[in-house]
């Protein structure tokens, strides 16, 4: 069966995962995590998307953004992907892929499930056991939202205005939230979606969706969604 092509749509909220080859690392340095945001940043400027978080891990990273365009974010991934396997190739004196095939992503409905997947992102060096508190990890968007420092990469979302009346109060709410947690279903419901490529929403978020594109946006067979409370 022929795969289907990824689901991009511009001005919809996109979870997106790259994983190495085989697992295998993807940085040897503190230098190769900062190289790959710096190029992040170029590209995510150069072709108009929006990046909402992100956490870069010993050999996958994710990715929350907006694209503006319909090209954007895959334009916007083929560049940073060719560029930073031809940095870390020379750097490490090695030859031949770095990625785990195509990146993975999927389109979520963002009144339901931003904010928890921007917790998922800004959980995972903790649930990966490297630090003990989200704070403690330099290479996540965690620290720009808590008000520890100001990553230029980011483009808040607009949902994120509706935690507080001011920085310091949606700083506070931001870090509850991650604080919080998410439950084992709305990790696996983030994480089904982004792998298999289907959309992650309410079934009139969906059924709206397939009206924008002939790509299948979600399974034939689709069972109940996966809720998250309302806080």
């Amino acid at each position: 069966m022929a795969r289907l092509p990824r689901l991009t749509l511009p001005g919809f909220a996109h979870h997106v995962i790259q994983r190495g080859n085989n697992r295998q690392a993807i940085f040897a340095s503190g230098a190769d995590y900062q190289m790959l945001l710096d190029l992040l940043e170029e590209n995510a400027r150069k072709f108009g998307v929006a990046i909402h978080a992100y956490v870069l891990m010993s050999n996958h990273f994710h990715l929350l953004l907006t694209p503006q365009t319909p090209d954007g974010l895959p334009q916007m991934m083929q560049a940073l992907g060719r560029r930073y396997v031809r940095y870390f190739n020379d750097s490490q004196q090695r030859s031949g892929t770095l990625w785990e095939g195509r990146y993975k992503s999927a389109l979520i409905q963002s009144e339901r499930y931003l904010l928890a997947c921007m917790a998922y992102i800004d959980l995972n060096p903790l649930r990966a056991g490297l630090v003990a508190a989200p704070g403690d990890y330099p290479w996540s968007s965690y620290g720009h939202y808590t008000g520890l420092r100001i990553d230029k990469l980011i483009t808040p979302h607009a949902l994120m205005w509706e935690l507080g009346n001011t920085p310091f109060a949606r700083e506070a709410a931001y870090a509850d939230l991650v604080q919080a947690g998410i439950n084992p279903a709305q990790q696996a419901a983030l994480m089904d979606s982004a792998l298999r490529g289907w959309a992650l929403g309410e079934p009139d978020f969906v059924a709206d969706l397939q009206k924008r594109t002939d790509r299948r946006v979600a399974r034939r067979s689709a069972g109940r969604p996966v809720s998250i409370p309302k806080k």
